[in-house]
């Protein structure tokens, strides 16, 4: 695939995806007053429309979607620096445009900083987490079910809203995205950055560990 379609993918991806987390955030606390139902209305389409993207835009770009997953494939040398800069400047961009196309199809003000505190020690520690999850999902399925992948990152993705007590961001583009949003799914700008670095840290972790777990086996004598 030539750069432009690669580098177009990962920000209609991303796009799509932050579109999906705002827009059925707002939906569902304007269906309902129970929190959670809200979460299960934000985190069934989410999950639902990572299976979407990855399976349509995977053989694209790969679909990551996602800085942190970038990264890692780029320290895998699965992608090359100069490439996987075009990537995050795409994913970014679309994250950020997702907002406002979700702001806009319900009609609220495009441009939004949110005001929901998100901070503290096991709030950083689950992002951690997640990503951490996330990003061994990922290379696990390619190493043992290359097929299922779109899949199994939907499932996981649905899963972690509800055992994460961050609710899972798990992406720095998303949350980035989600700071531009005073909805159900916004994070105030203080506190992104603290998402961020626990993000990484989680997928470094998760590097170390799938290079290890699911190396593959030793040819025999």
């Amino acid at each position: 695939m030539t750069p432009a379609r690669r580098l177009a993918a990962e920000a209609l991806g991303t796009a799509l995806l932050v579109t999906t987390v705002v827009g059925s955030g707002i939906m569902a606390t304007r269906l309902t007053t129970d929190t959670a139902m809200a979460l299960m209305g934000n985190a069934l389409p989410t999950g639902a429309m990572l299976f979407v993207l990855i399976s349509i835009l995977g053989p694209i770009s790969g679909a990551h979607f996602n800085p942190a997953v970038t990264a890692i494939f780029a320290l895998r040398r699965d992608i090359a620096w100069p490439m996987a800069a075009g990537y995050i400047l795409a994913q970014l961009t679309g994250g950020i445009v997702g907002s406002i196309i979700a702001h806009l199809m319900f009609e609220l003000p495009a441009l939004q900083l949110a005001s929901e505190p998100r901070s503290g020690t096991a709030q950083w520690f689950s992002e951690a987490v997640a990503t951490f999850g996330l990003v061994a999902v990922i290379l696990g399925g390619l190493r043992t079910s290359r097929a299922a992948v779109p899949a199994l990152v939907g499932l996981y993705i649905t899963a972690a809203y509800w055992f994460t007590a961050s609710t899972s961001f798990a992406n720095p583009a998303v949350t980035i995205a989600r700071a531009l949003t005073d909805t159900f799914s916004g994070i105030r700008p203080l506190d992104a950055p603290g998402f961020i670095l626990a993000q990484l840290a989680g997928a470094l972790l998760a590097l170390g560990l799938a290079g290890w777990l699911f190396r593959p086996a030793e040819a025999a004598p």
